[in-house]
């Protein structure tokens, strides 16, 4: 070990300042030149330890050997190691204030880690950030709050594997090719992966992470998973991923009481203990920590370019007593239940992201009434881009569960959604979290024989695309999987084959082409005069709406009825034209339904209804949805 200063003055002042927003730059392993000598240069945040080593192949895991030197001005020991090269594995070995040796620690700031259950960290290179011109076309891919947003939700170790060869998982190699063109195929225009940094319990699916700069080994290395990120750019894909910044797990090997303290966890088990997931909770007030996942959060969007980040379980950020009982939390300064030090990160982290990367997404996955989740947090919001609405999940699927005998009793369950859809920007979201833990798949859900369920999926769907907000699917679902989601096995990929099933999958596929087509489906998502009840029928169950776009003559009509009872003569008021075509039929059977509709077109006639001058009348399919645009030609002779 050479000695020898890895942090600038400056490093040390913004580490301890908690604004070092490139921190893994400088913390962690990095390739060195001193004096002539090619080495690695360590550095690792570790204020209370007595001592400090780091272990690895380079000096057969001696504690003695690579002894680090203590910053005080910052609390981070570093050194430089001349005989450590990229590919070694490593750790540091501490002892803690009272001089008792630690667990061996993984590089909170490597990039690269060991395949479960091993759990070293390894000495790999920065990733090379996309250039410009990379950027720029990258920034093609619409994701603000006018555009098309259809979101496919994988977990890549059970998209598909490979059975024949162990059931090994696909790399991320494989799954550019694979999985990116079925994306493109299926007209998404968003993957978003469950958690990839590095974790390591399968059954987490992520969500339990300990290397977080570290894309997972599961499926290849950084380089691998940077060119699955540059791939789907090349398709106009855009790639979100799960961010993980609520809790982290107390493997020895971690984050946990990582110096011999609780250094980046509250120590009082009120404040620092999940109990749904026997989980540490980050310590959002100090600033290290916060730095430490800002940081991050920035490292994904900059280093990999990545699109967006969906960011876990924020309401367990928000709220102090989440899932604890009274007298197993601490009350915040003024009494209250909000976690002031989280808001204030969450707010933080937002303003640097889209501060950084203004083309950026972060969509919070919050699932109270917490206001302005997606309001700027110059206004006092939380400063996320979108929101997911889990009020809308929760009532659509509790009502698409009933008996279409009892669904005129809970008709407020399909249409609450409507009375807030405009007061922050929404995904609608039909995630993993609906499919596991004996939830059943979405099509396990619905109620009546096999024809009905199928067609309340396809239903639900066409529902689902029309409904202001924007869209996600987890994979799977797009072609009705019969059983709820394994992490350990690959989708049934063999339902396909069956027309039912394709024919779920052909209608999402459709669906997803006329919404991306389709401007008045998406561009006013989050503005009142998007949207307009045409009638509703809470006897018969049927309900009709209009969207609109900018401009105020895109508009499309849409009819749902949630019984299996055709409905004909359905009159509704409609905007001026001289016919209406009938672009979608979820009852088609090129979908697997019966070809209940209205024959592709629909005459306007002089009839005042609904407050317009001009309407139509429909046959609505059982348990069906059509969707109508506008035409303004002359029929032909």
């Amino acid at each position: 070990m050479t000695a020898a200063r890895i942090l600038g003055e400056l490093d040390a002042h913004l580490l301890s300042e908690g604004t070092h927003r490139q921190a893994y730059r400088k913390l962690g392993a990095h390739r060195l030149v001193r004096d002539g000598i090619e080495g690695i240069g360590f550095a690792v945040w570790a204020p209370n330890a007595a001592r400090v080593s780091v272990v690895g192949d380079f000096n057969g895991w001696n504690p003695t050997v690579d002894r680090m030197d203590k910053r005080w001005d910052c609390g981070v020991w570093e050194c430089f190691v001349p005989a450590a090269r990229e590919g070694d594995r490593y750790k540091y070995a501490m002892w803690n204030a009272d001089g008792v040796p630690l667990a061996l620690k993984a590089d909170p700031f490597a990039f690269r880690a060991e395949l479960r259950p091993a759990t070293a960290s390894i000495v790999a290179p920065l990733p090379p950030a996309p250039d410009a011109r990379e950027r720029a076309a990258d920034e093609r891919i619409a994701q603000h709050r006018e555009a098309p947003i259809s979101i496919y939700e994988v977990h890549l170790g059970s998209w598909k594997r490979r059975p024949e060869e162990g059931n090994r998982f696909l790399t991320y190699r494989e799954l550019a090719d694979d999985l990116l063109a079925y994306v493109q195929w299926m007209g998404f225009t968003h993957v978003e992966l469950l958690p990839v940094s590095e974790y390591p319990f399968d059954g987490s699916w992520g969500y339990q992470p300990t290397g977080m700069f570290a894309p997972t080994s599961r499926y290849g290395t950084p380089d691998d998973f940077r060119y699955f990120v540059e791939q789907a750019h090349a398709r106009g894909i855009g790639v979100l991923i799960d961010w993980v910044a609520g809790h982290f797990p107390n493997d020895e090997h971690g984050l946990a009481r990582f110096d011999g303290t609780h250094l980046y966890e509250h120590a009082d088990p009120r404040q620092g203990w999940h109990p749904d997931w026997n989980t540490c909770v980050y310590n959002y007030g100090r600033r290290e920590v916060a730095n430490f996942l800002i940081s991050n959060a920035l490292f994904w969007l900059d280093e990999y370019g990545v699109d967006g980040l969906r960011v876990d379980a924020v309401a367990s950020m928000l709220y102090l007593d989440y899932s604890r009982e009274p007298g197993q939390w601490v009350p915040n300064v003024y009494g209250g239940r909000e976690n002031l030090e989280a808001i204030g990160f969450l707010r933080e982290m937002n303003e640097a992201a889209y501060g950084a990367f203004p083309h950026a997404v972060t969509i919070a996955e919050e699932s109270t009434a917490w206001p302005m989740v997606s309001a700027p947090a110059y206004l006092g919001g939380l400063g996320f881009g979108f929101k997911w609405n889990m009020g809308w999940m929760h009532d659509t699927l509790v009502y698409m569960g009933r008996n279409p005998v009892y669904r005129k009793y809970h008709h407020d369950q399909l249409t609450f959604s409507l009375v807030y859809a405009f007061s922050e920007n929404y995904v609608l979201p039909l995630s993993h979290d609906e499919v596991v833990h004996g939830k059943g798949s979405i099509l396990a859900k619905m109620p009546g024989d096999r024809w009905q369920r199928f067609a309340n999926v396809r239903l639900l769907y066409t529902y689902m695309y029309t409904h202001p907000g924007k869209k996600l699917l987890f994979m799977g679902n797009e072609f009705a999987q019969e059983r709820e989601w394994n992490h350990d096995a690959s989708l049934d990929w063999h339902l396909v084959q069956d027309a039912h099933h394709a024919g779920v999958q052909r209608l999402v596929r459709d669906l997803n082409a006329l919404y991306a087509r389709t401007p008045a489906l998406y561009e006013r998502d989050a503005m009142h005069d998007g949207f307009q009840w045409l009638a509703q029928d809470s006897q018969t169950s049927i309900i009709s709406f209009l969207r609109r776009g900018n401009d105020g003559d895109d508009v499309a009509i849409v009819a749902c009825n949630f019984t299996p009872v055709p409905r004909e003569g359905f009159r509704i008021g409609v905007p001026a034209a001289s016919a209406y075509l009938e672009v979608l039929n979820s009852d088609g059977s090129a979908y697997g339904g019966g070809d209940v509709g209205n024959g592709g077109r629909v005459a306007v006639e002089r009839i005042a209804a609904n407050g317009y001058d001009d309407s139509i009348t429909l046959t609505v399919p059982p348990l069906g949805a059509i969707v109508l645009v506008p035409s303004f030609e002359e029929p032909a002779a």
